[in-house]
Order: C-alpha cells, then structure tokens, then sequence
C-alpha cells in the first residue's frame, strides 16, 4: 500500500526543464546562425560558405529536444569550415602580397610572373606583371619590371 502512495516527481519539472533547455537550443542556434550569415558576407563574394543545414523532418513540426541538438551540431560544422575557409583565404592573401613585393623590389628573379587584384584580396580589376622593358631587347639585357594594369578594359 505505501507504494502505491510515493510518486515520482512532479510532470511539472522536467516539462519546465524541457522548456528551458529548448529555449536555450533556440537561443544557441540563433547565435550560431547569426556567425554563420557574418561569416557569410565577411566572404562574399570571394569565398564560398555552405550555409545549408539539412531538415529534420520532411513536413514541418515542432523539433524535440534531440532534433534541436543536432541542427545546433551541423550549425557549429558550418561555421567552423567557413572560418577556416576564411583563413586559409587570408594566409593565401597574405603569401601574395609577401610575393607581389618581392616581385615589385627584383623583377629580374620572377619572370613572366602575373598577380591579379583578385589574388590579393583586393576589389575590382586590375593585375601587375613582370616584363621585360623594350620588349626583345630588354629580355635579351636584363631589364625587367614589373607593370601594373589600368584596371579593367572598356
């Protein structure tokens, strides 16, 4: 008889802790969403961040628990691959301009060399190139230099 007397604990505690917790999935996601669309215009359009995240369920529906848990997972996978998207973007950049001055200071050592505008990180049209000055005569003496483009063509 005193078994059938001691209840579990209350319905109304986990339901208030399930509330919470998806609450704070939401919030968790709403914050990792909002990464994810900065992270996307920091890129664009030079670099190409997959912001999908597949659906749960074929038709809409209110998400469990679980459900929450995993688009809050693949939410964290995309924002962590556009970041190192972005950074493997930035040190290739970086390692152009390092070349790019290097080419401007000894144009002799990087014949033929072209780096666009779009290689540097850099908006708009436009490249410098090593050549030789005075065309055949300049290749066959040694001087080189490095020309700059006017910018894109009309």
């Amino acid at each position: 008889m005193s078994d059938l007397l001691v209840r579990d604990t209350p319905l109304s505690l986990p339901v208030a802790d399930e509330r919470l917790a998806r609450a704070e999935l939401r919030r968790q996601i709403g914050r990792l969403e909002h990464q994810l669309s900065r992270l996307l215009a920091e890129g664009f359009p030079r670099v190409e961040v997959d912001t999908r995240v597949e659906a749960v369920a074929p038709a809409p529906r209110a998400l469990g628990l679980g459900d929450l848990e995993r688009v809050r997972d693949e939410l964290a996978d995309c924002v962590a691959e556009a970041r190192a998207a972005l950074e493997e973007r930035a040190v290739s950049d970086l390692r152009n301009r390092e070349l790019l001055d290097q080419m401007l200071t000894r144009p002799a050592d990087f014949k033929w060399l072209r780096i666009s505008r779009e290689e540097l990180g850099l908006h708009g049209c436009g490249h410098w190139h090593s050549r030789p000055r005075y065309g055949l005569l300049g290749m066959l003496m040694g001087w080189w230099r490095v020309k700059i483009s006017s910018g894109c063509p009309l």
